[in-house]
């Protein structure tokens, strides 16, 4: 199964930038079958947990976060880039490697000691997740897990995320 699932993702060369063998997940969620196979894996994992709240990245982790959401009858947070929130925000700045970037919550998006489950579409460097994850500690939040579709195992993000103290899970691995 996981085989046919990863001749689902493209790959495009040299998106964003010369070099880069970018992982298309645009591809696998247009087919419903498949797309309903990427929320079951999540959910299977996660429908023990009692969470509270479901956390999605900008941009795809809002495909599997919301869906997810629903089925563990949680609700859905929307991480955000800077200054595309409405109402008073909290944020968390993470280094790339060409300087720095920053993600944002409603400073009211969830209350002390709710179980949130960051969701997002591909795990590389990891900076974005574990910069979600102090985010959600900082506002009192408890972090129940990080979860994605796809993993790019030498990028090592993985060890990034765990150094938080967060479980890390990932359906496929490249």
């Amino acid at each position: 199964m996981l085989t046919s699932l990863k001749e689902k993702i493209r790959t495009v060369p040299d998106f964003p930038k010369k070099g880069i063998m970018f992982l298309d997940i645009t591809t696998a969620v247009k087919d419903p079958e498949t797309l309903n196979k990427m929320i079951d894996f999540l959910y299977e994992n996660y429908k023990d947990k009692e969470i509270d709240y479901v956390a999605g990245i900008e941009s795809r982790g809002f495909i599997f976060g919301a869906p997810l959401a629903c089925k563990l009858n949680a609700g859905f947070i929307p991480v955000r880039k800077p200054n595309k929130l409405p109402a008073k925000t909290v944020s968390e700045t993470y280094a790339l490697e060409y300087g720095t970037d920053s993600i944002e919550i409603h400073e009211d998006a969830i209350e002390k000691s709710k179980k949130v489950l960051i969701i997002d579409d591909l795990l590389a460097t990891g900076g974005t997740a574990a910069a979600a994850c102090n985010l959600f500690k900082k506002v009192g939040g408890d972090v129940a897990g990080v979860a994605f579709i796809i993993e790019i195992e030498e990028l090592k993000g993985r060890e990034k995320i765990e150094k938080t103290g967060v479980e890390v899970i990932s359906m496929l691995k490249f």
